[in-house]
Formats: C-alpha cells, sequence, structure tokens
C-alpha cells in the first residue's frame, strides 16, 4: 500500500530523539506557556520574518483570534474563497461575521485577483487569503496593495504553506495577520493539534496574547471581550521545535516528488499543476479528472490511496444553507467535483512515486 500520508515513517526516523524531548518536558514541570514555546515562538517568528509569533492551540483558533484581534465580528464581511475545507469560514462565521465568498483562478485554485476588483464599492472590512496547497498566491502583492488602499484587513492562511517564499518575501508577511497550523500532516506538524498567528505590529502581538489566555491583562483581570482558552502546550512547542531545522529540507523533497509528478504523469484525463518553484512547497499534489471515480478505482486496485481535498464547496455545506449564503462560483463547483489528491509527503521512495505515476499513464 502506498498510502495518501504515513506518519509514522517520520516518527520512526526519530523515535529515540522524540522520546528525549518528551522526556525533557516531563522533567521541567512546566507544560503550558513556558520555555519551548517561547522558544519556537522567537524561532518560528525569524524563520518566516515577521516580529512577533503567538503560539495557540490549533490553526483554527489561530483564524478565529486573528479576526477578532482585528476586531472582526457581527457586522463585519470577510472575504474568502470557499474551496479550502471551511476552515475560514468556520472562523468568519465563529465571531458573528459575514463570508463574502469569491471564486477561484482556473489556473491555480486560488483566490481570483481579478475578480476581487468587482468589490471595490462594497463594504469589506477584512481579506483572508489561502496559500491553498503549499502555493503561495503569485498575486500576492497586489492583494495587499488592494487591501492596503481600501483599509482592508489582510490576513493570510499559511496552514499549507509553511516555507513558501514569492519574490524573496515568505508567505506570513504580507498581510497585518498570518495564521499557520502544526496539524501533525501539514509540512511542519506537531503530533497533535497546534497553531501561531504572526504580526509584526506589537498592538496585534499585546491583543492576541491577551485573548489566546481568557482575554486576561494581567492574571485574573480581563481586559478584553471575546478571549479564548487556546495555548500552545510545552509538549508540541518542543517537538516542533526539534522539527523546525528540517522543513526546509522536507518542503524539498516534497517540491522534488512533485515535479517528478509533473514531468511524468502523461494521461489525456488527468490534468497535473505546472512544475513547482520556490512559490510551492507542496503541502498536496492536487490532479484533476473528469472521471474521479474510476482513477479512484484504478488506483486503489493498484494499493495507491487517495484523497478529495475538498469535496464540498463551503457555500454549499448543510450547516451553512441556513446562513442566507447565496452565491454562485463556477470554477469552485467544477473543479470540486474533479479534484484529486495522489500521495505527496517526503518519505516517499522513489520506487513508491514511480510506482504512483505508472499506474496513473496506465490507467483505462
Amino acid at each position: 500500500m502506498i498510502p495518501i500520508n504515513d506518519l509514522s515513517r517520520k516518527i520512526r526516523a526519530s523515535k529515540d530523539e522524540l522520546g528525549r524531548t518528551a522526556t525533557d518536558v516531563f522533567s521541567s514541570g512546566s507544560y503550558i506557556l513556558g520555555s519551548e514555546v517561547t522558544k519556537f515562538e522567537d524561532s518560528f517568528s525569524k524563520f518566516v520574518g515577521t516580529k512577533y509569533c503567538v503560539g495557540v492551540a490549533s490553526g483554527s483558533d489561530a483564524l478565529k483570534i486573528a479576526l477578532t484581534s482585528a476586531e472582526i465580528g457581527v457586522g463585519s464581511n470577510v472575504v474568502t474563497v470557499a474551496n479550502a475545507g471551511m476552515y475560514s469560514s468556520n472562523a468568519i462565521l465563529a465571531v458573528g461575521a459575514t463570508p463574502i465568498y469569491i471564486d477561484i483562478d482556473a489556473s491555480n485554485m486560488l483566490l481570483d485577483f481579478d475578480l476581487l476588483l468587482n468589490f471595490d464599492n462594497e463594504k469589506i472590512d477584512a481579506l483572508i487569503v489561502t496559500h491553498l496547497f503549499g502555493l503561495a498566491h503569485p498575486k500576492i502583492f497586489l492583494i495587499a496593495e488592494w487591501c492596503k488602499e481600501r483599509s482592508v484587513v489582510l490576513i493570510e492562511d499559511c496552514a499549507q504553506a509553511h516555507g513558501a517564499s514569492i519574490g524573496g518575501q515568505m508567505v506570513g508577511t504580507f498581510g497585518e495577520l498570518s495564521c499557520f497550523s502544526f496539524y501533525p500532516t501539514k509540512n511542519l506538524g506537531a503530533l497533535g493539534d497546534a497553531g501561531v498567528v504572526l504580526t509584526s505590529s506589537t498592538h496585534f502581538r499585546d491583543t492576541l496574547v491577551s485573548l489566546r489566555q481568557y482575554g486576561w491583562k494581567t492574571k485574573y483581570h480581563v481586559a478584553l471581550k471575546h478571549g479564548m482558552n487556546s495555548r500552545l502546550d510545552e509538549m508540541q512547542a518542543a517537538i516542533l521545535n526539534y522539527f523546525l531545522p528540517s522543513l526546509e529540507q522536507w518542503n524539498l523533497r516534497r517540491r522534488q516528488i512533485a515535479n517528478f509528478y509533473s514531468s511524468e504523469i502523461d494521461h489525456p484525463l488527468v490534468s497535473t499543476p505546472d512544475h513547482m518553484v520556490d512559490s510551492c512547497v507542496s503541502h498536496l499534489y492536487v490532479t484533476r479528472t473528469k472521471d474521479r471515480t474510476g482513477l479512484i478505482e484504478h488506483l486503489a486496485k493498484r494499493g495507491i490511496g487517495t484523497d478529495i481535498h475538498y469535496p464540498i464547496p463551503d457555500h454549499m455545506q448543510i450547516p451553512y444553507q441556513t446562513e442566507n449564503i447565496s452565491v454562485s462560483l463556477p470554477v469552485t463547483e467544477q473543479y470540486s467535483q474533479e479534484i484529486l489528491t495522489i500521495p505527496c509527503f517526503p518519505e516517499l521512495t522513489d520506487d513508491e512515486v514511480e510506482q504512483v505515476v505508472l499506474a496513473i499513464n496506465e490507467w483505462q
């Protein structure tokens, strides 16, 4: 079996070191917001290129806390895409704001910047741009400029793009706020849920630190509404500190696999992404085909795992049909019926990658 991902391979390669890391945390007697969290916050902010990093419990919490820190709530309108697994939509609705959906660019499945220009005369309070599948949005400079000119808060969702850069600048540095998830399957993953919000604003940093811990100004003294219990714990921070130095090497391997796929997959019914450059860290390798069920069944018979990221656009999900969200997103809706993710993770062997290519090319 060639799985869509196999976390145990990474863990096996680092079993002894991870054991020592865990033992050090056990022995420290400090398990919440201790030295490991501080170390990771410092290291990751330097890696990305922001002044501050605030650890929280998950990537989803990061989005909610980021929106709250920017005073996005009831009556606010937030532009986002509907093809990114509902994570942004959930956060927007959780703070009481309204998602304003925009269609995706057919060439890369990211927010269509040309369509964004249609919102020039509408009330927009924030925009969440998702660097989906590990690809830095190729027009992020223009998006940032558009937001700045209109006083729209730009929040980057970098949950799938750790280490991606464009024009020599890392994703996570274009918006006032950026959010990362360290769910175990991410390019940089913990062994449980974890996340951060990055910013270079002292005001946002102070607000984020307060919001992640009940809205406290000092212990037991609540200064801000809508505070949460969302703290990056010491164990996950220690694991992330151990894994961070390997991130660039892992990203390089992901990109090598993706480029091999793009070069070697040759089937008239299967569309593949363009060759990957520094702007993509290949978190997922997503193909398209008109006969998705047929390809899934064919690959399953060859022992190759697949997944769909993501099968149902946000605006078509059952819980949100009660939110009076009425919108037509033709590219998003079409692609949701065609996309198929094939294995792409650093521990795949060359032989396994070649088997995936051969299986797709032999599909009849």
